[in-house]
């Protein structure tokens, strides 16, 4: 559920519209891996919960989201990330140093250092837009601990912001893979009906209703996964 909000505040940040670039949401998400993948699967979580937070400054901007799968005694793990964009320039460029972690009932994550930078291009009305942000990876406790990551983000709003298509994109090396190429990739790409936006409806009223697709290859398993989800969005 990770990055959305990171890209769409990143990309307002980087073009200087700071009355547009705070911004927080939690997300629900009924996730129905665990049906598709009775096999492969059968322990995925059905619910995940997903609270992010993006805060600009004079000196760049600062977000991190918290990820909470439940199962049946409650929350079964939590992995988080949290980021740090510094820009001092008009350029949109800002250097970018990121933390990812996490930890389940039963052991932690390997914890990921990450550096590098990012880069955001937008339509004058923000319409729609993409970032790149290629960096370093260090992955403390893995046996190859350098490594490379390579993300993407995108956003896409239309029918008079009725409809929203965003979405993000890692691919990065992971040396402790042996069984097939050391590449995992990951993409979560999201659709929302903006409940806010239908005629009649009040503009507080924040709700969305829509979908992720968790697209993932050597993430979860040797393999390439499709895991669909239903959602719901509160954005404050």
């Amino acid at each position: 559920m990770k990055k959305l909000l990171l890209f769409v505040a990143t990309a307002v940040a980087l073009c200087a519209v700071p009355q547009l670039a705070k911004a927080q949401n939690v997300q629900l998400h009924y996730d129905f891996g665990r049906h598709i993948y009775s096999k492969e699967a059968p322990n995925r979580p059905r619910l995940t919960t997903t609270v992010e937070m993006f805060r600009p400054d004079k000196w760049g901007n600062t977000f991190f989201f918290i990820d909470m799968n439940y199962g049946a005694s409650g929350i079964r793990d939590a992995y988080w990330e949290i980021a740090r964009e510094f820009k001092f320039w008009q350029a949109p460029f800002a250097i970018h140093a990121e933390y990812n972690g996490g930890l389940t009932n039963k052991f932690s994550f390997h914890s990921a250092f990450l550096l590098g930078g990012t880069y955001a291009l937008n339509a004058s009305d923000f319409s729609y837009g993409f970032t790149v942000t290629p960096m370093y990876k260090y992955i403390r406790g893995n046996k190859s601990p350098h490594s490379a990551q390579l993300t993407g983000t995108w956003y896409y709003h239309f029918a008079e912001g009725l409809c929203s298509f965003n979405g993000f994109m890692d691919l990065w090396y992971d040396g402790d893979i042996t069984e097939k190429a050391p590449i995992v990739f990951l993409s979560e790409p999201q659709c929302w009906l903006n409940l806010n936006k239908i005629e009649g409806v009040d503009d507080d009223f924040r709700l969305s209703v829509g979908t992720e697709w968790e697209l993932s290859y050597n993430f979860a398993g040797n393999r390439f996964f499709l895991m669909p989800t239903l959602g719901l969005k509160w954005t404050f």
